[in-house]
């Protein structure tokens, strides 16, 4: 399976599937509960075995999809316990949960993960997956519901745009610095990025001394992640790598900085 760029910089997929049919014997009612502590204790050791074989991206989720469907779909309806019908999409919805949740762990090596919004999952999971391509709405819906977003709620309110049928996750060099309101890291990052690249250390430095990411190393190691998901000739990684080359001195006046400001109080 090989994920592809076609005209526009668009994601798609084009999948060669080898597939062995196997008569089995289905069983007729599956328990919801059941099957989800059966999907939560199988798939992140399928999930493993991909992420050591190099597999990524859009691949990554195709692959651990047919994993989940090889457990539920040993029956022929999934019920809870009340009764009441669980329908596949549920279960596929279910499913997406719990590789997204493992994604971005391994991304950011188990670091921060919980810390995180749904939007700035939701982010490094959209570089990791399809890079800065545009994608259909209905992929880019599925990712968003994944991590707990609301897709119409977020879109042309900041860094994901709607074009058509297309979503399109816009990095730093996409916006206007005036325009950017920050409502989340991801917002933080590229206001951050904008005021280094042209040299206004003064408004820099005041917008790291006032994040509540800087402090606890959260910052840093989701801005490291998604230049890591990104090509070499991506522009969004070359300002992330230069920003980044020099995090370690801004952090240091940022804390000289706050360190005067106490002295003051006294």
């Amino acid at each position: 399976m090989k994920a592809r760029l076609i005209a526009q910089n668009t994601a798609s997929l084009r999948s060669s599937l080898y597939i062995v049919c196997r008569k089995i014997q289905r069983k007729d009612i599956g328990w919801l509960p059941e099957i989800v502590k059966e999907l939560r204790e199988h798939i992140p050791k399928k999930l493993e075995q991909l992420w050591n074989e190099g597999v990524r991206g859009a691949d990554y989720f195709i692959s651990a999809i047919g994993a989940g469907i090889e457990i539920f779909g040993k029956y022929r309806e999934i019920q809870d316990y009340q009764g009441n019908k669980i329908e596949i999409s549920q279960m596929l919805e279910i499913l997406r949960n719990i590789v997204t949740d493992y994604a971005v762990r391994r991304i950011l090596r188990d670091g921060i993960s919980q810390e995180l919004t749904p939007l700035t999952r939701f982010y490094i999971l959209w570089r990791w997956s399809y890079g800065e391509a545009k994608v259909h709405y209905d992929d880019a819906r599925k990712l968003a519901q994944s991590v707990g977003l609301s897709l119409e709620k977020e879109w042309n309110r900041g860094f994901i745009k709607r074009e058509k049928e297309y979503i399109r996750v816009l990095g730093p060099q996409d916006r206007k610095l005036e325009e950017i309101r920050v409502r989340d890291l991801i917002d933080e990052i590229h206001k951050a990025l904008l005021l280094w690249k042209n040299n206004r250390k003064e408004e820099l430095l005041e917008l790291l001394e006032n994040s509540r990411y800087v402090s606890r190393g959260v910052f840093y190691q989701v801005a490291q992640a998604i230049s890591e998901t990104l090509p070499i000739e991506s522009t969004e990684k070359k300002l992330l790598d230069g920003f980044l080359s020099s995090i370690d001195k801004l952090i240091s006046e940022v804390e000289d900085i706050r360190r005067q400001k106490k002295l003051t109080e006294y």
